[in-house]
């Protein structure tokens, strides 16, 4: 099936026309491709007048770039229609599917509509598939402007790409898709086909289910409404009709956060009775698992952080552990993940110190590093004084020079504060130590 709304490319290099009012035959994801940027739902951050991409459909010119996101959130569509909204050619291929002819054919194919005057918006979808010496064959075409690279990849870039095309490209992350942008896709599939055969805890159950997936939600949609049901399933029923489980909860959707809430809470806390019960309850009632996966990921990094290192380790174990196992064995990886973080010294000082870091960042704007940590590749830089009077640490004593690393400008700020406990209060050692020989240096 297409990405949200959009075109699979699953073949060597296509080029596309603008999005038509499909058939009744053809898939309902197909049907209800958004024909402009503003239809594409749950990525106004980045498609809305003061996002990334509405400030280069302005200016009339596009940036190459890397959609990162999780699947089903509209990196297609997105491509596609920034394409059509720039007035540019349109072309596509997989990397799951093409080789190097592909690439040869797409980028010759690019270089003859140049000479046109026609400029061509390359869209490669699972970009991260392409290997490391298949990457750098863009570099000449995308440094030339011979294309306009869109990438799209749900692996993180700065892993699964080379860092020479991320230099040349900006990246770009799509939101998994919130409550409300999956109910507005409900909502138009409704208005194409009628009211879904689900009663109202029916329907939280299944946007739950979908976990963000835009395209997984009208998939399943398409097979209620391909089944001609008479009157309105209940979670049960849907769980039953699907061969899904589905989470039931007492109290409609609230149920969900509720319980979410109460097992973080519980973890915060450091009590791992009642973080296993919630735990338990939410599993039982039928919650993705991959679901609580990623919340066990954030209770990790937001609540545990360096106080134990290896808490972020244990749960990214878990999810893989998980998805290699399935249900009910790979269970039991959740279990131990959430015990490790109940029962780990806390902190959320790695939290705080994001938030804080961010707001000065903010707050500074475009302060220059200072000239000793500049780097001086040429001798011109270096007449310039770049570079000059920086101390190579592990030629100072103690491995510690003590050297200015602000901006002028800009006072030495405070953003991290290790806590007394785990790992951390050896952290906080190892600042005071430092400190220390930066009062008898300075």
């Amino acid at each position: 099936m297409a990405d949200l709304f959009g075109q699979d490319a699953p073949g060597g290099p296509r080029d596309h026309a603008p999005a038509a009012p499909e058939d009744s035959g053809a898939p309902l994801a197909d049907r209800l491709r958004p024909r402009t940027l503003a239809e594409v739902v749950g990525q106004e951050h980045l498609t809305g007048p003061e996002g990334a991409i509405g400030r280069m459909v302005a200016a009339g010119r596009l940036a190459s770039m890397i959609l990162w996101g999780p699947p089903g959130t509209g990196k297609t569509s997105i491509a596609r229609l920034l394409a059509e909204a720039v007035g540019m050619r349109y072309a596509a291929i997989s990397a799951v599917f093409s080789g190097v002819a592909d690439l040869k054919q797409a980028f010759a194919e690019a270089e003859t509509m140049a000479k046109a005057g026609k400029r061509t918006l390359l869209f490669v979808d699972e970009i991260h598939r392409f290997n490391r010496a298949q990457q750098d064959g863009f570099l000449p075409f995308v440094e030339r402007g011979t294309v306009t690279l869109v990438g799209a990849t749900t692996e993180n870039p700065s892993f699964a790409l080379n860092a020479a095309l991320l230099s040349r490209a900006q990246v770009l992350v799509l939101n998994r898709l919130d409550e409300a942008a999956l109910e507005a896709l409900l909502a138009k599939a409704e208005a194409l086909e009628g009211p879904l055969p689900l009663d109202p805890q029916a329907r939280a159950a299944l946007i739950a289910q979908a976990d963000g997936d835009g395209r997984f939600l009208l998939g399943q949609a398409e097979t209620l409404y391909a089944a001609r049901l008479e009157g309105a399933l209940d979670p049960a029923g849907l769980g039953a009709f699907l061969q899904r489980r589905v989470a039931v909860y007492d109290k409609d959707r609230d149920g969900h956060y509720n319980l979410i809430s109460a097992l973080h809470k519980s973890v915060r806390g450091s009590d791992p009775q009642a973080a296993l019960y919630w735990l338990a309850r939410m599993l039982v009632a039928g919650e993705e698992p991959l679901f609580l996966a990623r919340r066990l990921v954030r209770m990790a990094v937001e609540d545990i952080g360096l106080a134990d290192p290896q808490a972020l380790p244990q749960c990214m174990a878990a999810m893989e552990a998980y998805r290699f196992l399935g249900s009910p064995e790979g269970e039991l990886a959740l279990v131990q993940a959430c015990l490790y973080l109940a029962t780990a010294p806390k902190s959320n000082a790695a939290y705080v110190a994001q938030k804080t870091a961010w707001k000065a960042a903010k707050e500074t704007g475009s302060l220059a590093p200072p000239a000793n940590i500049l780097n001086a590749p040429t001798k011109l830089m270096k007449d310039l004084g770049y570079g000059a009077g920086y101390t190579y640490d592990h030629e100072a004593a103690d491995g510690f020079s003590g050297d200015n690393y602000w901006p002028e400008g800009m006072e030495p700020a405070q953003f991290y504060a290790p806590v007394e406990r785990g790992f951390e209060r050896e952290i906080r050692k190892r600042l005071d130590y430092w400190d220390m020989l930066r009062a008898e240096r300075g």
